[in-house]
């Protein structure tokens, strides 16, 4: 019988974890909290000074048995829930209801999979955090009187299912303010001047060159007709070089990857969403199941705020490189850590558990996505600790008249990191060799009318990144605030831009009007602060919960009292199919539909359809419409459904295959954009520009 026991929160790293440990120790997994506060109600003592009520979650009943009954025959019980907050949390429950004394040294930690930093976390158990356990039941408890005060009266005064969130509420907030921002923008023109140079003895090192000043003077062009007199000023000036600027740039490495890091590149480069991000790096933490090495985590935890690595990571990432790389492309000394303010710098960066484990060498044991985000990983490490990228840049300045022209190129000289971390191809930009006071002709010279842009929508990448530079939110709270905040339909995803609905911004209008101070940046940042101090021990945990609630609740009285009921019913000249009442249209979980006036004598409702103007290939009666899934993903069905079952993920064109007659569709992926046959048969395809 084994002598120790091992709680972990996930059955997957349990099954890792047990192989290393050997058989004294038996490894159960908790598959995540015990205890938490009921669902059906506020669950805090208000007057008994803010008391939280847990209780066990419903469900959890035979996994507390399981855990129960293991503890009763071992010698010693480990705690070995995740490495931040959340799951200290989860020890101190366990603990509670295992028995465990507060004071008795059973905590332990791994911040990554591998054999010896299990075996070393074993031999050096501690005491329960408790400053980390109270820092987490004050986000818990602030977070529930927050959401539990203001969602009954978003029921009473909108509908039932909406909520409201301290982290979701300045989210929401932050998307309708860029949206009302690019309404508010009003574009200004402005003229570009381009000239076509040459050198006159060989009319072929032609170069670019850019209208930038006069006299010396940045200059603005701002209509067609100043365009015109500039051209007009040019004409017939000689061109002259006026000077060459050879000069040596370096592109640094990155540092290794933070949770919001990973998570903006991931999105940028991969096209993951943060929710996707965080699940596969828990994948690869956990631990997978490696040909002729066995189930092993393969990067360390992927919570954390820190850009640090380990000297022993150091040392082996050096050697990699020198045996695998090149000498010439090992740092003199690696990039140094920088952390913000608000890091806890708990944990290491994210990092690969061995650079020996390469990602060609294990693809054959990961899927599509655990490779993609491995190999990122991997190679972001590998890369931060080589030398930069050089590049002779040249700069020209050519004189025309009063005109100044600017040109510049540049050279990669030595590839330094980007050998490894690199996803656009680098193109040098030639330009031909010049000298000061050289004469130039003249080709061609353009104007041509430009407007000023407005400011882009958050994609899920940049908010993340806004949001770690506010100090709004955790490394463990991105992908969930981004996620809640779509499931609530206040904001939608298109084309990886994040959009306000009408939803959200009427939502956000009433958190502005009655809530100001949950949804000001600053407060919900200082708030983070306060957790901090109280992980820190220097702030009880109960003087955030007291310090915050007097106001708020001032403010929960005003907007009962103020805020009118809101009806979001539309009305429409479209007949009920089985009573002929006019429908209306109303607002649900998944956006708006169509409902009977005459409810509840008639319950008769239909979805909104968007119709994307083709006939369904299929039964050809029907239209074809863009549905979406509960997971918010568009695909494409008939209207007539469930007659007709036709279904597919990309859009339909109307037109017929050429080879095989089946209908064609429209597919669109981060590298192209094709029309290709629907029958997986037929190999037909052709590439849209």
């Amino acid at each position: 019988m084994a002598k120790y026991l091992v709680i972990v929160e996930s059955p997957a790293k349990a099954k890792t974890i047990e192989k290393f440990l050997g058989k004294n120790y038996t490894v159960v997994a908790s598959v995540g909290h015990v205890r938490d506060l009921p669902k059906s109600k506020m669950g805090i003592e208000i007057e008994e000074d803010f008391e939280p009520q847990y209780i066990t979650i419903r469900g959890k009943g035979d996994v507390i048995k399981k855990l129960r009954k293991e503890a009763k025959k071992a010698e010693k019980v480990f705690l070995a829930t995740d490495p931040d907050r959340e799951g200290e949390a989860i020890a101190w429950h366990l603990a509670f209801l295992l028995n465990i004394p507060h004071d008795e040294k059973c905590r332990v930690t791994f911040h990554e999979i591998t054999k010896n930093a299990i075996r070393d976390a074993i031999k050096e158990p501690v005491e329960i955090n408790q400053d980390l356990v109270d820092a987490q039941q004050a986000r818990r408890v602030l977070d529930r009187l927050v959401g539990y005060s203001i969602s009954p009266i978003l029921w009473a005064k909108i509908r039932r299912g909406l909520s409201a969130g301290r982290v979701q509420s300045v989210a929401t907030k932050m998307i309708c303010d860029k949206e009302e921002e690019i309404e508010a923008f009003i574009p200004e023109e402005y003229w570009e001047i381009d000239a076509l140079l040459n050198k006159p003895e060989t009319k072929r090192d032609k170069f670019e060159a850019k209208l930038v000043a006069k006299e010396g003077e940045k200059l603005k062009i701002s209509s067609e007709a100043e365009a015109k007199a500039v051209l007009k000023a040019l004409k017939n000036l000689p061109y002259e070089i006026q000077s060459v600027v050879h000069k040596e740039k370096l592109r640094q490495p990155y540092l290794c990857f933070t949770t919001s890091s990973l998570q903006q590149e991931a999105a940028n480069k991969l096209g993951f969403s943060t929710k996707k991000t965080m699940m596969v790096a828990q994948q690869l933490y956990e631990g997978i199941s490696i040909k002729r090495q066995g189930s092993v985590g393969l990067i360390t935890y992927m919570r954390t705020d820190s850009t640090r690595i380990s000297e022993e990571a150091k040392t082996s990432l050096k050697e990699y490189i020198l045996e695998n790389i090149g000498q010439a492309y090992l740092a003199d000394t690696f990039k140094a850590a920088k952390n913000g303010k608000s890091a806890q710098d708990a944990h290491e960066a994210i990092r690969p558990t061995s650079v020996l484990r390469t990602p060609v060498e294990i693809e054959e044991s990961l899927t599509k996505d655990q490779y993609k985000l491995y190999k990122l990983i991997w190679e972001r490490f590998v890369a931060h600790g080589m030398t930069p990228a050089r590049f002779d840049a040249l700069t020209v300045m050519t004189k025309c008249g009063a005109y100044d022209f600017r040109s510049s190129g540049s050279l990669m000289v030595f590839d330094g990191f980007l050998k490894v971390y690199s996803f656009a191809k680098i193109k040098d930009k030639m330009l031909p060799e010049l000298t000061e006071g050289e004469v130039v002709e003249l080709s061609k010279l353009e104007s041509s009318q430009h407007f000023t842009q407005p400011p882009s929508r958050y994609t899920e990448a940049s908010l993340v990144k806004e949001m770690e530079e506010q100090g709004i939110g955790r490394p463990s709270t991105y992908a969930p605030t981004i996620t809640t905040i779509i499931s609530r339909g206040y904001v939608e995803r298109s084309k990886k831009m994040l959009f306000p609905t009408e939803l959200g911004f009427l939502i956000n209008d009433i958190m502005k009007k009655y809530f100001k101070t949950i949804v000001d940046v600053g407060f919900t940042a200082n708030m983070e602060m306060e957790f901090d101090k109280v992980e820190a021990s220097e702030l009880p945990w109960k003087n955030v919960i007291r310090t915050f609630y007097g106001p708020f609740d001032e403010l929960i009285d005003l907007a009962n009292n103020e805020l009118e009921k809101i009806d979001l019913t539309e009305t429409t000249d479209i007949p009920c199919e089985k009573c002929g009442s006019m429908m209306n249209i109303k607002h649900g979980r998944f956006g708006k539909f169509l409902a009977c006036s005459n409810y509840p004598e008639c319950d008769y409702t239909k979805a909104i359809l968007t119709t994307i103007g083709v006939k369904c290939p299929v039964c050809n009666e029907g239209d074809v419409v863009e549905r979406k899934t509960k997971k918010f993903k568009n695909f494409y069905g008939c209207s007539r459904f469930p007659e007709c079952n036709f279904v597919n993920w990309n859009k339909p064109t109307g037109e017929k295959c050429p080879e095989c007659g089946q209908y064609l569709v429209e597919q669109k992926t981060r590298s192209k954009h094709v029309i290709k046959c629907s029958n997986k048969e037929c190999k037909f395809q052709k590439e849209v520009e």
